[in-house]
């Protein structure tokens, strides 16, 4: 697990480089650096621990992004979420070689700590919830059961909102406001995930309306 765990790390950031650089005409990006250093440093160091403390959740991540009991609707939307994750690196790449939203080194300290906060809320959920998979489906076999404690407390998609974070702190470290407005996609995807994931969630895990009523909120505590 954790040879694979090292194989798809370098392969996912490999090719995240490449997009950058390539699309930026230039190796000469210190933010670009800095976001690669940390993700494959913190990837590696997380990963780890998780496959320690649960070799199954860990199983999961390391799953191909799209399976065959995922639902159809899920395999859609991750299949335009991480075509619009690979163009979203070209367009920064390219508003970093011709310049057109620079985004002061002030911005890109609080795009770090932006992106550290968002990578910490992933984790936390990942840590409370066993069953976190990268897909919309229902883990029978590992016999999955709704989660209400620690970040599910307050929201019902955590992790989604710190995906979020993760993608406004890399826009900002990487240098680009136009990568940042175009974080709204992103948000406008995750938003339609909800309503797919708890479709699937409300049909097949037993107790899930009980608790969606109790928790209100999706994303965003006291908002939405």
């Amino acid at each position: 697990m954790i040879s694979r765990l090292i194989l798809q790390t370098c392969v996912w950031f490999g090719v995240m480089g490449a997009l950058l650089f390539l699309s930026a005409g230039t190796l000469h990006w210190p933010g670009a650096w800095v976001f690669l250093v940390v993700m494959i440093g913190l990837s590696l160091i997380m990963g780890v621990a998780l496959a320690r403390r649960d070799p199954g959740l860990m199983n999961e991540r390391l799953s191909p992004p799209i399976q065959k009991n995922q639902t159809a609707a899920d395999k859609v939307l991750l299949s335009v979420l991480l075509l619009g994750m690979f163009a979203w690196q070209v367009l920064m790449g390219l508003d970093f070689r011709f310049g057109w939203s620079p985004v002061p080194v002030w911005g890109q300290v609080v795009g770090a700590l932006v992106l550290l906060l968002g990578i910490w809320i992933c984790y936390l959920t990942m840590l409370e919830n066993s069953f976190a998979a990268p897909v919309v489906k229902i883990q029978a076999e590992r016999g999955q059961r709704v989660i209400t404690t620690g970040p599910y407390s307050l929201v019902r998609h955590p992790m989604y909102g710190g995906a979020i974070l993760f993608f406004a702190g890399t826009a900002l470290l990487l240098g680009s406001w136009w990568g940042l407005v175009s974080v709204l996609v992103f948000v406008v995807l995750l938003a339609i995930r909800t309503f797919i994931e708890e479709a699937t969630l409300r049909t097949g895990l037993q107790g899930y309306d009980d608790y969606a009523a109790h928790v209100r909120y999706r994303l965003i505590p006291r908002v939405w």
